[in-house]
């Protein structure tokens, strides 16, 4: 009895789960007196984990695989009662034992409650001295177990705890980086990873629709086993349990994708595995997206993910042989997701408000520019015009219309910044919409300031937005950026000017630097690809050397009727 009492007391000290099962097997071992005992967790009519004492680890490795409930084992789960035995083996359910088994004769065991669930069963076998266990034994292990029910269940209940506890410290860390302003991205592999590590899963992925296929969901985050062959890769909406969660809107389990007609069919040889596969035209890079290769992965779990570009999910497996997601834990991950999805949407709508922000003061400053700088540079020009009839000498009057040329100018640049003011923000000169050959050029012009040593200045003149096609809009672009990637590794340049021009029938686009010049040498690399592009639209491009030095690229193309 003081034993009995010591073990129970040992094992209410215990909080970890594993340490708790194994210090019930041992307590058994050594108040019954027995050579071998073991401890069987009970899931789905069969034995889910089985905990053996009394065993080196070399004797487990050479018996192989774990008892999953046959035999004298399963009559337990079948009868939930106490069982004793003189000789097992002459017990009719009695299958034999495996190779390399020790033999046993004597054996008794009792069932393990939890709040009046089975939750597994003690098996002890072999009582010392060669005598078999008697009625104390049975009533010394039933006591156990009854104590071994209520340190498991405080035990799972402190492993809930402790896990609800790092699912928030995740969805806090998950929180806190995106009102830092971390990218979306960014974030999405956040979520995969805190999702992973918390869920004991052995990959992670977090798929999203398919921009060109509506029917089919892309692996757009994956980490863990195998994520660097399943990323880009994807699954169709209908057939696979990703897309059964998005379809359903709840979260959906399986304890074995091998084995449930629910997964994609990879293909002859791996039926009910789930596949995944690359968009048109790109050779496949990776095997199953949860089977890689497919009798890697078993238990996995899809909840469904609501993010700004629809319904995605997010997914989590664990190799072949590990426990199944349990209901605590479906009921977390989706928690998790749910509260995720929250947290980007508040870190959209954020940023959506920064940008409209943004966007009123940029439309105020367009504003203010139009009606004050504007205006009175237009009627200071038109006073100074007014005044040339009024000078006599012509060399003044001449310096007083370059002044006015000057201030045409000016206007013209600040026009040209009201409009790109007003097109960063998304829309078109036209107003219908689209990034704009405006937006586009500001921002290659921004991108070359850094390799050049200095903001280039941008002039555009006309209706570039409404009059230059898309497909043009894109080589502009293009010859724009390496004219400027040009200046910036060979010419030297301390200044550089971009404009680009429309008129009725064609577009124009000039790059001039004062760097070293170029030589007369034939058009290669860059210039070459800016003069295949024109030949492309039947322009032409010219290189030339400008009186005060440096390089001057003129790029034309002819705009349709």
């Amino acid at each position: 009895m003081r034993s009995l009492l010591d073990a129970v007391m040992s094992l209410g000290r215990g909080l970890e789960l594993p340490q708790v099962l194994r210090g019930i097997v041992e307590a058994a071992v050594t108040l019954t007196d027995a050579e071998y005992g073991a401890l069987g967790v009970v899931g789905d009519g069969q034995l889910s984990q089985f905990l053996p004492v009394g065993m080196s680890d070399e004797l487990i490795g050479l018996i192989g695989r774990t008892p999953c409930g046959r035999g004298i084992l399963g009559e337990l789960i079948r009868n939930p009662a106490p069982l004793r035995l003189t000789d097992l083996t002459k017990h009719p359910r009695s299958h034999g034992f495996p190779a390399n088994h020790p033999p046993m004769r004597t054996f008794l065991g009792v069932p393990v409650r939890v709040r009046d669930e089975v939750f597994g069963n003690l098996y002890l076998t072999e009582k010392r001295g060669g005598g078999s266990f008697d009625t104390d034994d049975e009533a010394v292990l039933t006591t156990l177990s009854i104590a071994a029910g209520v340190a498991i269940d405080n035990a799972r209940m402190y492993h809930e705890s402790r896990r609800r506890e790092r699912w928030l410290e995740a969805l806090s860390e998950i929180t806190r980086s995106l009102l830092s302003g971390t990218d979306a991205d960014e974030v999405l592999r956040l979520i995969a990873e805190r999702a992973q590590e918390v869920a004991g899963a052995d990959s992670a992925a977090v798929l999203l629709p398919a921009s060109s296929s509506a029917d089919q969901l892309t692996v757009a985050v994956a980490c863990g086993s195998g994520a660097s062959r399943i990323l880009g890769l994807r699954v169709p909406t209908g057939g696979s349990l990703p897309g059964l969660a998005v379809r359903s809107g709840r979260p959906v389990v399986s304890a074995d994708l091998r084995a449930d007609p629910r997964a994609y069919p990879l293909g002859p040889g791996a039926p009910g595995t789930e596949a995944v596969h690359p968009p048109k035209g790109e050779e496949p890079h990776g095997a199953a997206l949860t089977d890689e290769p497919p009798q890697t992965h078993g238990p996995t779990v899809a909840v469904p993910l609501q993010v700004d570009t629809g319904c995605g999910a997010l997914r989590l497996s664990r190799l072949t042989g590990r426990p199944a997601f349990d209901d605590a834990e479906v009921t977390l991950i989706s928690g998790f997701a749910d509260q995720a999805v929250i947290a980007l949407e508040l870190a959209r709508r954020r940023a959506e408000s920064e940008e409209l922000t943004v966007l009123h003061d940029r439309d105020r400053i367009a504003r203010d520019l139009h009606d004050l700088a504007i205006q009175r540079l237009f009627a200071t020009g038109i006073t100074l015009q007014s005044a040339t009839r009024l000078i006599d000498r012509p060399e003044a009057a001449e310096r007083v219309g370059r002044a006015v040329n000057d201030l045409d100018t000016t206007i013209k640049i600040i026009r040209s910044t009201i409009f790109g003011l007003r097109t960063t923000g998304g829309t078109t000169g036209d107003g219908t919409g689209g990034r704009g050959l405006r937006r586009d050029l500001t921002e290659t012009l921004q991108r070359a300031a850094g390799p050049l040593g200095f903001s280039p200045a941008l002039r555009i003149d006309g209706p570039v937005d409404a009059a230059v096609s898309d497909g043009l809009s894109q080589h502009l672009v293009a010859v724009t950026a390496e004219a400027l990637s040009n200046a910036a590794r060979h010419a030297h340049a301390r200044h550089l000017d971009v404009t680009l021009s429309v008129t009725a029938d064609a577009v124009t686009l000039t790059v001039t630097d004062d760097g070293v010049g170029v030589g007369d040498a034939p058009h290669t690399g860059g210039l070459a690809n800016m003069q295949a592009r024109a030949d492309m639209h039947g322009g032409r491009l010219a290189v030339e050397r400008p009186e005060c030095g440096g390089t001057r690229i003129v790029w034309r193309a002819p705009l349709p009727d």
